[in-house]
């Protein structure tokens, strides 16, 4: 310890710490509307309703593949007035439905 440590603060350091504080504190204000905007856009997205067309682009499949299943009613959809529309939940599970687990049973490589 210095003579200098037992100092009391002078103006000038005590405005230092200050304009510390508020940058720290601006800092963390910035984070937290990012964070409300992310949460935000996830809220917006699960309410959102896909056509066939933009859920094939989702799913990597043709715009044909997904109408012939909601026709032939193997995937999940809902009907927005007469048109067919597909949720984020919709697609999940069409997802969820192509999953494979490995057997428990295989040879380990």
């Amino acid at each position: 310890m210095t003579r200098t440590d037992l100092d009391p603060p002078t103006e000038k350091t005590r405005s230092d710490e200050r304009q510390v504080d508020e940058t720290t504190l601006i800092l963390r204000l910035a984070e937290a509307v990012e964070q409300l905007a992310v949460a935000q856009a996830a809220a917006d997205l699960e309410l959102r309703c896909f056509t066939p067309e933009q859920a094939a682009a989702i799913l990597g499949k043709t715009e044909n593949w997904v109408v012939e299943n909601i026709q032939a009613r193997r995937i999940p959809f809902t009907y927005v007035g007469k048109s067919p529309r597909l949720t984020a939940a919709h697609i999940r599970e069409i997802q969820a439905q192509g999953e494979v687990l490995p057997s428990k049973y295989a040879n380990a490589a």
